[in-house]
């Protein structure tokens, strides 16, 4: 009885100790893998904030600095978050190959986001247009309101809010009107064949002269550019600021009417000449 008692005390002394050495080891283990993850963390936090920074001086755009840091800052903490589950003894090869197994199966359904996403950044480090600029790609003309990572969102002249698709603005050609300091207006005034050309010429010029907006250089251009059906055609361009455009386009249009008004120059318009004849049944 008594060998027995003894033999089920050191038994049971055994189990006590393997408990404790478990508990030792996993505790130490459970410790290393949380230093690991808060460290890496914090570590992670200051190497988001460190990109930041030099991305600030190096002038890159803010979209693309928020979304840099951002991506720097979750896989570094991925990386982290392995790092610590090596520490428990979790086998992450098989989790690693599940990720990338899941981020592939992401990947093709989100084929067309993706594509949008890679057009966004190529257009945030290419510049082709940026906020305030009035564009016309992609079917749409309008002023840029706002470059996302997936679309970009233009308002069109009669104030629509429109929602582009980057992959399109990329895919297509892109007109910049406001990426030059000045604009060309062209606009076409018509005299008739009886009008004296240079009173015209100088009717127009006097016009130029006094519409605000318009720039001494490059000096406008004034010529006789055709000789049409029933008018003697002037092409008049002046040149302005790109935000000027309509108002010198309107403004020329309408003095240019007002000044041949005043000089009696005549302003010709299609005419058809309609002849009835009677036929009499004899």
């Amino acid at each position: 009885m008594t060998v027995a008692v003894e033999a089920a005390t050191r038994s049971g002394a055994d189990v006590l100790e393997t408990v404790r050495l478990m508990g030792v080891e996993w505790g130490m283990k459970i410790v290393a893998a949380l230093l690991v993850l808060v460290v890496g963390m914090w570590v992670a936090k200051l190497f988001k904030k460190a990109v930041v920074k030099l991305m600030e001086r190096a002038k890159v755009d803010d979209t693309l600095i928020a979304f840099v840091s951002s991506l720097a800052h979750v896989g570094l903490q991925l990386f982290v978050v392995v790092a610590a589950l090596e520490k428990l003894n979790v086998k992450t090869a098989s989790f690693i190959a599940v990720l990338g197994a899941a981020g592939l199966a992401v990947g093709l359904a989100l084929q067309g986001s993706l594509s949008n996403f890679a057009a966004g950044i190529l257009m945030i480090i290419f510049k082709p247009f940026k906020v305030g600029d009035v564009i016309d790609a992609a079917g749409v003309l309008g002023t840029v309101r706002e470059i996302g990572i997936f679309t970009t969102y233009v308002d069109t002249p009669d104030n629509r809010k429109t929602i582009v698709p980057n992959s399109k603005l990329m895919a297509d050609n892109i007109t910049n009107f406001s990426a030059n300091a000045v604009r060309r207006v062209d606009l076409v005034a018509g005299i008739s064949y009886g009008d004296d050309i240079d009173k015209a010429r100088a009717a127009i010029e006097a016009v130029l002269k006094d519409v605000p907006g318009i720039l001494e250089t490059p000096a406008p251009d004034i010529y006789v550019s055709e000789m049409a059906d029933s008018s003697v055609n002037f092409k008049v361009r002046p040149w302005c600021r790109p935000s000027d455009y309509w108002a010198v386009y309107f403004a020329v249009t309408e003095g240019i009417k007002k000044k041949f008004d005043a000089e009696n120059i005549t302003i010709p318009f299609p005419q058809r000449d309609v002849h009835i004849y009677e036929h009499k049944e004899g």
